[in-house]
């Protein structure tokens, strides 16, 4: 498969590394280069684009706003992979669900490496677009739930979670934080308690609170507002009371 792509950036030398990288990489089809983003955006409505290789900090309109323009006037949008001197700008790329984040300066073996990840992206779209393998569709932009696991969005990629390492989850605004019994420290993932809520099993997962999902089979004890799981307490929500005291039942 041959991706076609172009390369966006108002600084010369950037622009040209990213054009030589793109040249050096037998997958990657380079239709254009563009110093404007004004100047890219005419060309993503005239070509078919599948990856943008795309700067943050210019003039007129950044990266981030052409890349929120595509989110919302193509159905068939090319996937972003922004190039950039500062870090501070990855959350504004997972809102505008960005493939990869390159960190200036960077090396071909690190471009090479989100390059593949939108090759591997490209090939798992296609194949779920052909007719009899419905059942290797790709995954949602941000978690699909599979049998026994759970795919969740981190950092730029699906990690495949199982559903039975889950302690709880706790909802925090616009992210997640999935706590695992296998691990320290909690998976952050940009994504709603609601959309888990929907997606994760009932007989096996309860909304106890605003901001809490809990693992049935992970609860160490239960009082009539509260459970506690490992060390960690967690009140019970009043609008969740009612389906937590028929779970309760069950226990008693």
């Amino acid at each position: 498969m041959i991706l076609n792509c172009i390369a966006v950036d108002d600084e010369p030398l950037a622009l040209g590394l990213v054009t030589s990288f793109i040249q050096q990489t037998p997958f990657l089809n380079l239709t254009g280069k563009y110093s404007s983003a004004v100047d890219a955006l005419k060309a993503v409505h005239t070509q078919k684009i599948d990856v943008i290789f795309l700067d943050i900090q210019m003039p007129d309109l950044n990266g981030i706003e052409l890349a929120r323009v595509i989110d919302n006037s193509k159905s068939n949008k090319p996937r972003i992979i922004f190039t950039t001197a500062y870090n501070q700008f990855a959350l504004e790329g997972y809102k505008v669900d960005a493939l990869g984040y390159l960190l200036k300066p960077f090396n071909y073996e690190e471009f090479l490496h989100a390059a593949t990840k939108a090759l591997n992206y490209a090939e798992l779209v296609e194949r779920s677009n052909t007719p009899g393998v419905a059942a290797t569709a790709a995954p949602a932009p941000e978690e699909r739930i599979e049998d026994e696991y759970l795919f969740l969005k981190v950092e730029y990629q699906l990690v495949r979670i199982a559903l039975n390492d889950i302690l709880y989850i706790e909802g925090l605004k616009d992210y997640v934080k999935v706590w695992l019994k296998s691990a320290e420290k909690p998976i952050l993932s940009l994504t709603s308690l609601k959309s888990l809520e929907e997606k994760l099993p009932s007989k096996k997962f309860m909304r106890v609170h605003r901001s809490f999902i809990v693992s049935l089979d992970k609860i160490n004890s239960i009082t009539r507002n509260a459970l506690q799981i490992g060390k960690v307490n967690i009140t019970v929500g009043d609008q969740y009371k009612e389906a937590f005291s028929q779970f309760l039942s069950k226990w008693a």
